[in-house]
């Protein structure tokens, strides 16, 4: 019996020693993002809370609005090429991006009060993982913004998609000609 709980010390023990390595080659490896750098930073500062939280969920929505790639008109017209500018089609603001869905746009107000309500004025990307990650109310209200938010966003994309008058361009081409049809029309 004394040898087992001896045992069961040590595993602990390596099993605290090897999470703390982890944290520490993780936050080494952010320091210099290649890609999603306003992500990283913005969890970078609160890896170790991020990594212990016991609340919240990380969903697919959710990661689409911490990274930006998702229905956006900028990951859509220079990451996917499906759309020829990367403008807002809900309010017409000239750059679709997380960050204006998540701080400013006027199309997603009412679906703003909630989190707004919690964490206060402030919905940039750092401030908005400071306060999910403090409080299991916050993730919530988060998380109900992001799900309501690019459900209907991806509604209107699907729509947008379908549309018989669309151009070649943006309408869901399964494969290789998609591909093609990409290359032949870089991005502006």
């Amino acid at each position: 019996m004394v040898q087992e709980e001896k045992c069961l010390g040590q595993t602990a023990r390596v099993r605290a020693q090897a999470h703390r390595a982890l944290i520490h080659w993780w936050k080494e490896d952010l320091e210099s993002p290649a890609a999603g750098p306003e992500t990283v930073d913005a969890i970078r500062h609160h890896l170790r809370h991020w990594v212990r939280r016991r609340h919240g969920v990380l969903t697919f929505r959710m990661t689409q609005v911490l990274n930006g790639h998702g229905c956006f008109g900028k990951y859509l017209h220079k990451i996917a090429r499906r759309e020829v500018t990367p403008a807002y089609h809900e309010c017409g603001a000239p750059i679709d991006t997380a960050r204006h869905t998540l701080e400013q746009c006027a199309a997603w107000g009412p679906q703003r009060h909630a989190p707004v309500a919690v964490i206060g004025g402030d919905l940039s990307l750092s401030s908005v993982v400071r306060c999910m990650l403090g409080s299991e109310r916050c993730w919530s209200a988060v998380a109900s913004f992001c799900e309501e938010v690019m459900a209907l966003k991806e509604a209107a994309e699907r729509e947008r998609e379908a549309d018989a008058n669309a151009n070649p361009f943006r309408r869901r081409r399964p494969g290789g000609r998609r591909r093609r049809y990409a290359l032949l029309h870089p991005p502006q």
